[in-house]
C-alpha cells in the first residue's frame, strides 16, 4: 500500500528523497517556500545535477506521483509521513543551526492543532542534525499540539553526491530511529522496496540514530586526511603514494574506499559534520582530538597545494595566470559548497595570480560566487590559453585524457599541478611534462 509522504525542502535531499520515494509507487508532495523553484519543478525541471535524477523526477511527475507545493499546510493535511529536509548550516562555532528544522517543526504542531488532526502522524528528521535533536522537534511541535497523535523518527541520509540515486534506491543500510514500535513498523514498510536484497535496516534509539551520520561522515573525512598526510610523507622520502594506497587499501581490515589522497575534502556534509561533531563533543565535555585534527589538516592541504605552485614560481605569482580544471568539490556534481577549488583559487588571487577556470556543471554556482573576478572558459583548453601553468582541482572523467598536444600548445610551459592525481607519472615524463602530484615524486622541472 503506498504511503502519502510530504517532503520539506527542495534541496539536494529532499528532492532525491521525494523523487526515489515517488518511485517506489508512493504519493509524495515536495513544500518548498521558494515559488520560483517551485514552479520551476513544475515545469520538470532539476535544478541540481545529480546523475540519474533527471529521468526518474521526469516520470513521477508526467505519472501524478511527484508534485510541489509552496503551502505547508497541505502537506500536513495530506500526508502521514512529513519529512524534514531542510538546512542545518554551520555556525561561527561549529555548531549546527536548527533554527529552520524547529521553526518548521512548530509550523507543523500549529497546523495539526489547527486542522484538529486526530491521525498518526510521523515526522522525519532526514536533515543532518547533532544528537538530541529528535527531543527538541517533539518538543516544538508539542508545544502547540500537546495532545496530538505524532511521533518524530530519526532517519539520517546516506547520500553521496554524484551517486545519490543509486545510493537511494540500492543503500549499504537504512538507518531508523525511534522509540515507537509503530513508527518502526511504518519505516520498514516505507524502506522495503530498497532492501529487497538483504541490506539491513537498522531501528536504534533516536540519539543513536542521529549520532551515526555524523560518526560516519567524520570517519570517512579522517581516512581522505590520513590518506594526504600520508602523501605528503611519501613526497618527503620519495615513496609512491599510489603504491602504497593500493598495498595499504588490499587489507580487508582497511579496505580500498576512500584512500585517494588529492586536495581535500569538501562538500556540504564532510566539512560541516566535523566541525558540528567537535563542537557537539565539546558541549558534552568530551575533547575529540582526533576528529578536530582531521579538520584542521583538511585545511592545511589546499594551503600547502598554492604553496607548491608558489615555490615553483619563486614564491612570486604576482601576475601570473594559471588554468584550473574543476570548480565543483567532487565530480559527477554541480555541488561547490566547501570545494577546494575555491579555496585554491581564493589563495592565488590573494598572493596576486589571475586565473581561467572551467568545470562542467559547477560553472554557474562558481559565478556566483567569483563574479568577474576570475575568467570563466568556454571549455577546458580555453581556460589554458596563455596559462603558466594547469591546476587540476577536480577529477572529471573527461580531464583524464585531454589532447595534450593541444595543451602544451596553450600554455606558456608545459606544466601540471595535479591535485587529483589524475594522469600517471611515467605517461608525463615520456612526454615532457613538467608535472607534480599528490605524494609522488614530481616530474621534470
Amino acid at each position: 500500500m503506498p504511503y502519502q509522504i510530504g517532503v520539506i525542502g527542495t534541496g539536494y535531499v529532499g528532492l532525491v528523497t521525494g523523487t526515489c520515494f515517488a518511485e517506489s509507487g508512493n504519493q509524495v508532495l515536495c513544500i518548498d517556500i521558494d515559488e520560483d523553484k517551485v514552479r520551476t519543478l513544475r515545469e520538470g525541471k532539476v535544478p541540481i545535477y545529480e546523475p540519474g535524477l533527471d529521468l526518474i523526477f521526469q516520470r513521477n511527475i508526467r505519472e501524478g506521483r511527484l508534485t510541489f507545493a509552496t503551502e505547508l499546510e497541505e502537506a500536513v493535511k495530506r500526508c502521514e509521513l512529513l519529512f524534514l529536509c531542510l538546512p542545518t548550516p554551520p555556525g561561527a562555532d561549529g555548531s549546527a543551526d536548527l533554527q529552520t528544522v524547529l521553526s518548521v517543526a512548530g509550523d507543523i504542531g500549529r497546523l495539526i492543532a489547527r486542522n484538529d488532526i486526530s491521525d498518526f502522524r510521523i515526522i522525519v528528521d532526514k536533515s543532518t542534525v547533532p544528537v538530541g535533536t529528535s527531543e527538541k522537534v517533539h518538543a516544538a511541535v508539542a508545544a502547540h499540539c500537546a495532545e496530538a497523535n505524532f511521533d518524530i523518527v530519526s532517519n539520517p541520509e546516506f547520500l553521496r553526491e554524484g551517486f545519490a540515486v543509486d545510493d537511494f534506491m540500492k543503500p549499504d543500510r537504512v538507518v531508523v530511529g525511534t522509540s515507537n514500535e509503530k513508527s518502526a513498523q511504518v519505516m520498514r514498510e516505507l524502506y522495503k522496496p530498497f532492501t529487497r536484497s538483504g541490506n539491513p535496516i537498522y531501528v536504534l534509539d533516536e540519539k543513536s540514530a542521529e549520532a551515526c551520520k555524523y560518526a560516519a561522515n567524520s570517519y570517512l573525512a579522517m581516512r581522505i586526511t590520513f590518506m594526504n598526510e600520508v602523501a605528503e610523507f611519501c613526497e618527503a622520502v620519495g615513496a609512491n603514494v599510489e603504491d602504497v594506497r593500493r598495498a595499504i587499501g588490499s587489507d580487508s581490515r582497511i579496505g580500498k574506499r576512500f584512500l585517494f589522497p588529492g586536495i581535500g575534502y569538501g562538500g556540504s556534509c564532510f566539512p560541516k559534520d566535523v566541525r558540528a561533531l567537535v563542537h557537539s563533543g565539546k558541549e558534552a565535555g568530551v575533547d575529540l582530538t582526533i576528529i578536530e585534527a582531521a579538520e584542521k589538516a583538511n585545511r592545511r592541504q589546499t594551503a600547502r597545494f598554492v604553496d607548491r605552485v608558489a615555490d615553483r614560481f619563486g614564491n612570486d605569482l604576482q601576475g601570473k595566470k594559471f588554468a584550473v580544471w574543476g570548480l565543483a568539490f567532487k565530480p559527477n556534481t554541480d555541488d561547490t559548497r566547501e570545494a577546494p577549488a575555491f579555496r585554491i583559487i581564493d589563495d592565488l588571487q590573494s598572493r596576486g595570480a589571475q586565473v581561467s577556470a572551467y568545470d562542467p556543471e559547477a560553472m554557474d554556482a562558481s559565478r556566483r560566487r567569483f563574479g568577474d573576478t576570475i575568467d570563466f572558459a568556454a571549455d577546458m583548453y580555453a581556460a589554458l590559453e596563455g596559462a603558466d601553468a594547469l591546476l587540476i582541482c577536480t577529477e572529471w572523467s573527461e580531464f583524464r585524457n585531454p589532447d595534450f598536444k593541444r595543451t602544451r600548445q596553450l600554455l606558456k610551459d608545459f606544466i601540471i599541478f595535479d591535485g587529483r592525481n589524475v594522469f600517471e607519472t611515467d605517461a608525463m615524463r615520456e612526454m615532457g611534462a613538467e608535472y607534480h602530484s599528490i605524494g609522488r615524486a614530481s616530474v621534470g622541472g
